[in-house]
């Protein structure tokens, strides 16, 4: 539970950096006001959950593969194709976001579950 708790933190804070990157500026360029404290507590909620999801799915893999690293780049593609890719392409589809801004936050998407797949790889021992 702890590492999955340090992996949604990885997650977060990667999150939190990329709010005032281009979060606001998409927002204000659909006429949205900017992101409200429960936005960001649901932001929160989702990424300590994906921490945990991530880890699970880890913890399921890694006695399939010997290497941490390999079953933590699986693990987090797994998580990355059901949390992130299946709703970033469906906004894009529905015509909600720009396909400019999806895909760098898809990219960004990606990155910050690989590092926190990484960061569970390191921390993950087995009871």
């Amino acid at each position: 539970m702890i590492t999955g708790l340090l992996a949604g933190l990885t997650i977060l804070i990667s999150g939190l950096t990329m709010i005032p990157v281009a979060g606001n500026e998409i927002l204000a360029n659909r006429g949205v006001p900017p992101l409200s404290n429960w936005a960001i507590v649901m932001i929160c909620f989702i990424s300590i959950s994906n921490g945990v999801f991530l880890v699970f799915i880890y913890s399921l893999l890694k006695h399939l593969w010997v290497s941490k690293i390999k079953t933590a780049i699986i693990s987090s593609l797994v998580v990355f194709f059901f949390t992130y890719f299946l709703s970033n392409v469906s906004l894009v589809v529905y015509g909600f976001m720009p396909l400019k801004f999806t895909i760098m936050g898809t990219v960004w998407g990606l990155s910050e579950l690989l590092l926190a797949g990484l960061v569970a790889a390191k921390f993950y021992k087995e009871k």
